[in-house]
């Protein structure tokens, strides 16, 4: 816990220090979950070569029915953002229509037959 001072009164109060309650929220099982997608983060990142990103929503709802000794739900919740790989791409031309094709529309074509075989050998 940290400590501080309230500047009107004076007064001295103990807070409790956020990294703690995070490891502490629901047995401890909120930190596993935020660490396991930081990691995941983290080889998403290295595997692409591109920025990622995550982030820790602290969401606090007031007390049920707005009694002041009532409990306050808190809930952690994250996204995460993690880079994918670049699509890998194909080259395209457009014909006369604008539809795209993968032969050049422009060049001629040139019929390929294949060239005779022989399979008698001369020695040298």
């Amino acid at each position: 816990m940290t400590s501080t001072t309230d500047k009107t009164t004076g007064e001295i109060t103990e807070i409790v220090d956020l990294a703690a309650f995070l490891a502490g929220h629901l047995n401890g099982r909120t930190a596993e979950e935020l660490s396991a997608e930081f990691h995941q983060l983290l080889d998403a990142v290295k595997s692409h070569g591109k920025k990622g990103e995550m982030r820790i929503t602290l969401v606090v709802e007031p007390p049920a029915n707005g009694v002041d000794s009532a409990p306050l739900p808190i809930g952690v919740e994250s996204a995460v953002k993690a880079p994918k790989p670049t699509p890998v791409k194909s080259l395209y031309f457009l014909d006369d229509d604008g539809n795209p094709v993968r032969e050049d529309p422009r060049q001629m074509s040139i019929e390929f037959r294949p060239a005779p075989s022989n399979t008698t050998f001369k020695d040298a």
